[in-house]
């Protein structure tokens, strides 16, 4: 498994971030997905079924730019 820190540009709202949770905690290959902080998420992931692009590409789906920390 790997880890990767994700920034969301601007500060999303507590319904914004769950909704990115709960993208991210759907795709196959996510093992977990938490914030660190109020536009910063921790996501740890099988590199075997998933890019760091396809992180971001879920959270950009849900109307948020994002980017690696």
């Amino acid at each position: 498994m790997n880890r990767v820190m994700i920034g969301i540009r601007g500060e999303p709202t507590p319904e914004g971030m769950a909704r990115i949770l709960s993208a991210l905690r759907r795709l196959e290959g996510v093992q977990s997905a938490q914030t660190t902080g109020p536009a910063q998420l921790l996501v740890e992931y099988d590199p075997q079924a998933l890019t760091v692009m396809d992180l971001i590409r879920t959270i950009r789906e849900e109307g948020f730019l994002a980017g690696m920390l």
